[in-house]
């Protein structure tokens, strides 16, 4: 290994200040990818394996996915480097084995030439001494583990989890307030080993106690929240200003005794140099409460770039975060554009912005600020990277596949993390993976601070796989708990409509009326279920209120979600004019890939094959890697405008790739879009005269209704059964669905074309009451 300067491009590695520089400028490098080029440097030009670097890095017993975790390490050197993995000049692969480093690089400690590896001493005496020290030093600890022994309190398990009190400002300056705490919370969920009361939780807790939501976390307070979600610690802090210094004092104490289990003191220069002593400390007491110092160094990026160096951004930021947690989307997003606008480098301010967004329908704001984390997530700890990286795959690019390794490689490292499978499970759904939707929702809920969201998420996870009493149970179990909230009741509303409930229904759109935010949502699940049922007259007026809602409430995009929802429905029922009005109205709104989606296939279905085609080009360009819009979208409108033109063939030809995803549950932003290729493979095979196959395709959207749940093709799925069977010449199976369609559209508006149709084809088909029937009736292109 070379220990003299080669030229002025030369790699410089100080191991005593875990530095590497380059002509003399420093190069960031993180964690993880510093000990491998360590490794590989003290190997230099040796052949390291896999297998070496796993235990040299992580240890002979945790478990890791290599493919991920070496890979990103390696393209992490090389990125720094500016190494080209084709033509390598610092790390080399060789393939299937392993790795070498094969340039010259200068090896200091703390800036000194290393000293060339002398020969074993063979000083007996001076080795015998270090021995009896060492000896010495054995009995000294062992002497002060008996003493001890039985005063000692037990560290915390991994089962355990701790409440985070308020800290304790005497400095009167109220930045400390909120950020300190924040700070904290951030550091301590870097641990795979902790797991922290979240603060949704925390706000429940308080409202069983009686308390107000804000009230101060004293000791006392938290340390009867830690008794009641059944936590082990409390850790206080507090903070001191002593001249230009502060002092900072961290205390874990059981809520069970109120013993302490241990504590740590740091100081800081000076008001900026906070965040850095608060970091030092905390990472000190996950050491102190039982965490390997293994994975405290591994998992400990510092404050200032984990959140954000300034004080004032991240007071901002907890305030939406406490907001986000709460529910209320609409007021979170005000304190994390400050938090932004104090800071722009905040990358989990963007990643919040980003899933406020999200939860409003608002996806192209989504989006955007997903895109923002995602340039950023070098800045965050190392489980916000997995949930930024997770939701840039899911949500921007949409490569669901990609996301579901990092999903997947995010449940290893942080076994305790209940968001990885919260995701899984989101993932599932939309590639028709229901029955692995709730496996993953399931242990989401096990792992998770048993919040209102948790508990619609399983409701939903119950419900759309069919599973409707436990759907309910859940359900009924958070209201119980006082955990109600908008996502549970539109879950509420989901299973009320699966039962038959009218009544049940009703109470979830009364429970939202006036709810900015919240009031739409139910309002256009009120349109879908009159459509569903044929009353078309009421279901635009719902859908009319929905999107005025919407849009005072701010929700653009969402709005014109629920204009596609009724452009769908117009076309489908054969109003193709008023098709066209609503789809125009939506994208003069909005033009983010739902939206599109919908319009085009609103528009292809209303004749307009042209407008589809260049909306379906769009989407295509704007969404190449998108596995939803490859794989269920393009492949559904490119089938109807074949239809349109005739070619039936082509039409069943290119719902070929979405036969893997077809069973998703698509839509987001008020767009309802689930099995839409299904019901259009149907409609391809009963213009190829397959009525069997027609039939099956059919049956598929009758036996999903937890999927279709009230959109417009679970009615008309009866009908087209009907007119399979009919072609079939099976005239009892013909009768008995053209039955259930018309007995559901009982009450029906007599005027919908679709309707008259099918009351032509029961009422004029003789073989209905007579079953020999030399000729089929003519199929309606609907």
């Amino acid at each position: 290994m070379s220990t003299r300067p080669i030229s002025s491009e030369e790699l410089e590695l100080n191991l005593q200040c875990y530095e590497l520089r380059r002509g003399g400028a420093v190069l960031r490098l993180e964690k993880i990818p510093m000990e491998l080029l360590i490794l590989l440097v003290e190997q230099k030009d040796r052949l390291v394996s896999r297998e070496e670097i796993i235990e040299r890095l992580w240890g002979k017993d945790v478990f890791l996915d290599t493919e991920q975790g070496i890979n990103t390490a390696i393209r992490k050197i090389r990125q720094v480097l500016h190494d080209d993995p084709e033509r390598p000049r610092f790390v080399q692969t060789v393939f299937g084995k392993g790795y070498r480093f094969i340039a010259p690089i200068l090896v200091t400690h703390n800036g000194l030439q290393p000293r060339t590896a002398a020969a074993p001493t063979r000083d007996v005496t001076n080795r015998s001494w270090k021995i009896l020290i060492l000896a010495g030093l054995f009995v000294a600890v062992l002497t002060a583990a008996a003493m001890l022994r039985f005063h000692r309190v037990q560290a915390l398990t991994e089962k355990d989890t701790i409440v985070i009190a308020d800290f304790a400002n005497t400095t009167g300056d109220p930045v400390f307030d909120e950020a300190l705490r924040q700070a904290l919370a951030v550091q301590l969920e870097q641990s795979p080993f902790l797991s922290i009361v979240s603060d949704k939780r925390i706000q429940q807790t308080l409202q069983m106690m009686g308390q107000k939501p804000d009230v101060k976390l004293t000791p006392v307070i938290a340390r009867e929240i830690c008794q009641r979600t059944a936590s082990a610690a409390v850790l206080d802090g507090s903070i001191a200003q002593i001249g230009a210094q502060y002092s900072l004092i961290l205390k874990a104490v059981s809520c069970a005794n109120g013993e302490s289990f241990t504590s740590t003191e740091t100081e800081a220069s000076d008001k900026s140099h906070v965040l850095d002593a608060l970091g030092k400390a905390s990472s000190e007491i996950r050491n102190k409460l039982g965490e390997s110092l293994s994975t405290v160094e591994k998992f400990d990026t510092p404050l200032a770039q984990a959140t954000t160096p300034s004080l004032d951004a991240l007071k901002a930021f907890s305030l939406g975060a406490k907001a986000l947690d709460g529910g209320d989307f609409t007021a979170s997003v005000p304190p994390l554009q400050r938090a932004i606008a104090l800071d722009p480098n905040f990358a989990m301010a963007y990643s919040a912005l980003a899933a406020n967004y999200e939860n409003l329908g608002e996806s192209s704001l989504a989006m955007e600020n997903a895109k923002k984390a995602y340039e950023l997530r070098e800045r965050a700890t190392e489980p916000e990277k997995f949930a930024i990286e997770a939701n840039y795959q899911m949500n921007v690019t949409g490569d669901l596949e990609k996301a579901r390794h990092t999903l997947e490689f995010w449940a290893q490292t942080y076994p305790r993390n209940d968001g990885s499978h919260f995701n899984l499970g989101n993932l599932y759904n939309y590639i028709g993976q229901h029955e692995k939707a709730l496996v993953e929702a399931r242990e989401s809920f096990r792992l998770s601070a048993r919040e209102s969201l948790d508990y619609g998420y399983l409701s939903f996870a119950y419900g759309i796989v069919g599973r409707l009493k436990e759907a309910g149970a859940t359900a009924e179990d958070a209201l119980a708990k006082n955990l109600d909230s908008p996502s549970l009741r539109t879950v509420m509303y989901m299973i009320a409509f699966l039962q038959s409930d009218v009544t049940g229904m009703a109470e979830q759109v009364a429970w939202a009326a006036g709810k900015p935010g919240v009031e739409d949502v139910l309002l256009t699940m009120e349109a879908d279920t009159a459509a569903y049922s044929g009353q078309l007259g009421k279901a635009r007026e719902f859908s009319r209120r929905a999107v005025d809602s919407a849009e005072r409430a701010g929700k653009k995009e969402t709005a014109a979600g629920y204009e596609v929802n009724a452009a769908l429905r117009e076309a489908l029922f054969g109003n193709a004019a008023l098709a066209r009005k609503r789809a125009a109205a939506a994208l003069k709104l909005s033009t983010g890939r739902d939206v599109l989606y919908g319009a085009a296939l609103a528009l292809a279905f209303s004749g307009d094959t042209a407008q589809a085609q260049k909306l379906a080009d769009e989407l295509a360009m704007r969404f190449p890697e998108d596995t939803v819009v490859q794989f269920n979208y393009l492949p559904a409108v490119r089938s109807q405008v074949a239809l349109h033109r005739n070619d039936s063939s082509k039409a069943i030809e290119a719902l070929q790739a979405a036969a893997p995803y077809e069973l998703g549950a698509e839509g987001q932003g008020g767009v309802a879009l689930s099995l839409y290729p299904v019901y259009l493979r149907g409609q391809a095979y009963l213009a190829s005269r397959k009525s069997s196959e027609a039939a099956f395709e059919f049956q598929k959207i009758l036996d999903h209704r937890g999927v279709v749940v009230s959109e417009p093709i679970g009615a008309l799925a009866h009908l087209q059964i009907a007119r399979a069977c009919a072609t079939l010449g099976d005239t009892v199976k013909a009768r008995a669905a053209y039955r259930d369609f018309l007995s559901l559209w009982k009450d029906a508006d007599p005027d919908i074309p679709i309707l008259k149709e099918a009351k032509t084809e029961y009422g004029g088909w003789p073989s209905l009451a007579h079953p020999h029937l030399p000729q089929p009736p003519r199929l309606p292109a609907g």
